[in-house]
């Protein structure tokens, strides 16, 4: 999955932890069946309390995915696969890892504790951990790890380097983003013996498995000299020291070339499936043109697509075009930090900008259809996804903005054509990550729509670092726009929870706590078609109090060459252990 411009929470995270790729071209963010129930899940989620719940192991699971999605065999061995990107990497240092880009990488690297199962987006036993068992409890997991994984250098991979990675991910001061999540979740946690983990809740949760999805494993006899609040900006993070990149996934980290390329070589040792080609690729293309051009020139394997990319595209010999619906969104979010600006604490203006916007126009003109108009924040394949139930619909309505902005007290007193009010004109600056034609055209439209309600924002495109820099380490930012993928869970505290500024995505700085309870309730309800009313009552408090706006649902649009076989790319991956290249 790429996308430099799409984060990603936790249970994508694990996806690609599990080895999954899975290109989602969403483009004006940039990083099908429905997403189903992560209590119904293959991997044994907790029904009721009072018996032990046992998941299905490895090899028994992994038979049911390999009959299900019609894996053949490799012809042959060998070759390269290369992915397309239009911005680089942020880390080499998986716990550190934000958006999708970079998690896809990692993932190939290192091991996650759980894997997930490609077809439903769901907790499997396909990650560090053969088996786990919940206790009847409903607290207590015991996690079983493969005996025969090992780091890249040939140490053995033990529960003391799961225990490790978890130190790390627990402290704030590692500075990551599932910090919070992971805190929220678990009580304790402790190594039993060599294979065995076990994690206690901090009370019964139906989230608890994608709670703890953002664990990647990182060997602690490499990491374990260096303090926690060093690993940002340490040699083996940034890439000036690559020999610290060791961790037990399927590849082994080869080279980065920074602004360039990232080559990872086939892990011949790997414990589990050994993959079928020799490496992965990632280039970097300074633009999505010349993304185009080199799929169309055969110097790439796969690449996501914008819009008005695919007449390009389609119909040219050995490339297959695809799109699908994705659990991801594009949004525009709010400093609400008044000791950074003011422009936006009260709700009516936010409103207002959201009423300004003809987002069916956005949809229809600008992404040529290759969306849906967002109503509430659940996306299309989210089991909660329910338009009809989403109280406040923000239909473009020039005249409602204007009033709303006229009852928060911004009138235009000087007849510059800007609001003001008390001195302060409704003027700030617009962040959003470069590299995509289509997000340049859909911030250009924005631009024009609040300038006809009195409202001047100056755009700025930002490399996905520095933007992430300018929303999150240092938030001097007033408004900016971004992509999100969730996890199957559909749970979105992790960027709406009071808790969550600084060790979450909650960039805006907002909180409330009603909504925080809502979310709690969620994660502690185990009936599915409860917990999906729940977020859908969330969903509606987050649409009224709008800390964010969601433009649109995402869809993906990804090209491929037909060399690739077993490859299926859908919402939840394609899992690259089982491609294999036709020369």
């Amino acid at each position: 999955m790429r996308g430099a411009r799409f984060r990603s929470f936790g249970w994508l995270t694990a996806l690609l932890l599990a080895m999954l790729l899975a290109p989602a071209a969403a483009a004006l963010a940039q990083d099908a069946t429905p997403g189903a129930s992560p209590v119904a899940s293959p991997a044994g989620s907790p029904v009721a309390l009072g018996e032990t719940i046992q998941s299905p192991t490895r090899d028994q699971l992994r038979a049911e995915i390999d009959a299900d999605l019609g894996y053949t065999e490799a012809a042959q061995q060998g070759g390269t696969f290369i992915d397309a990107g239009t911005s680089d990497i942020q880390t080499l240092n998986p716990l550190l890892s934000e958006e999708v880009q970079t998690s896809t990488v990692m993932g190939f690297i290192y091991d996650s504790l759980i894997g997930g199962d490609p077809r439903t987006g769901q907790p499997a036993p396909l990650g560090l951990a053969d088996s786990w068992e919940i206790a009847p409890d409903r607290v207590t997991y015991t996690f079983r790890l493969n005996q025969d994984a090992r780091f890249h250098d040939g140490v053995d991979v033990t529960a003391e380097d799961v225990v490790f990675s978890m130190d790390a991910l627990a402290d704030e001061a590692t500075g990551s983003t599932y910090t919070g999540t992971f805190n929220n979740a678990v009580a304790s946690y402790r190594a039993v013996d060599a294979d065995t983990v076990e994690l206690v809740a901090t009370e019964p949760l139906a989230s608890f498995l994608y709670d703890i999805f953002a664990i990647y494993i990182v060997p602690k006899h490499i990491w374990g000299s260096v303090p926690f609040d060093q690993w940002k900006t340490h040699p083996g993070s940034t890439g000036q020291d690559t020999s610290m990149v060791i961790g037990s996934g399927p590849f082994r980290f080869q080279e980065w070339r920074q602004g360039e390329s990232v080559t990872l070589a086939r892990n011949d040792d790997f414990y589990g499936k050994v993959p079928y080609i020799d490496a992965y690729s990632l280039r970097i293309w300074p633009d999505q043109q010349q993304v185009v051009n080199a799929l169309l020139n055969d110097e790439l394997d796969t690449a996501e697509l914008e819009p008005a990319d695919v007449s390009a595209i389609e119909g040219t010999e050995g490339i297959v075009v695809t799109d699908y619906p994705t659990q991801g969104f594009t949004y525009i979010e709010y400093n609400l930090d008044p000791a950074v600006t003011t422009l936006f604490q009260d709700a009516r203006v936010r409103q207002a900008l959201f009423y300004a916007m003809d987002r069916e126009a956005i949809v229809n003109d600008i992404l040529l259809g290759y969306g849906e108009v967002a109503q509430g924040t659940q996306p299309v394949i989210s089991y909660a996804y329910s338009p009809d139930q989403i109280t406040t619909q923000y239909t473009f309505d020039q005249e409602r903005a204007r009033q709303l902005l006229t009852e928060a007290g911004w009138a235009d007193t000087n007849g510059d054509g800007t609001v003001d009010r008390e001195g302060q004109e409704m003027a700030f600056e617009y962040l959003y990550p470069s590299g995509s034609p289509t997000s340049d055209q859909l911030v250009a439209y924005i631009q024009d729509a609040w300038r006809q309600v009195g409202v001047e924002m100056t755009p700025r495109a930002l490399e996905f670092p520095a933007l992430i820099e300018a929303t999150t380490t240092t938030p001097t930012f007033a408004v900016a726009q971004y992509g999100f993928s969730w996890d199957a869970s559909f749970i979105q505290d992790a960027m709406f929870g009071c808790d969550q500024y600084q060790v979450g995505f909650n960039d805006m700085r907002y909180c409330n706590p009603g909504l925080d309870e809502i979310h709690n309730q969620a994660r502690r309800e185990f009936d599915e078609e409860r917990r999906a009313q729940l977020l859908i009552e969330a969903s509606n408090i987050v649409n009224e109090d709008v800390p964010i706006m969601v433009t649109h649902f995402s869809q993906a649009i990804v090209a491929y060459n037909d060399r690739l076989q077993n490859y299926t790319p859908g919402p939840w991956g394609t899992e690259l252990i089982y491609i294999w290249i036709q020369e």
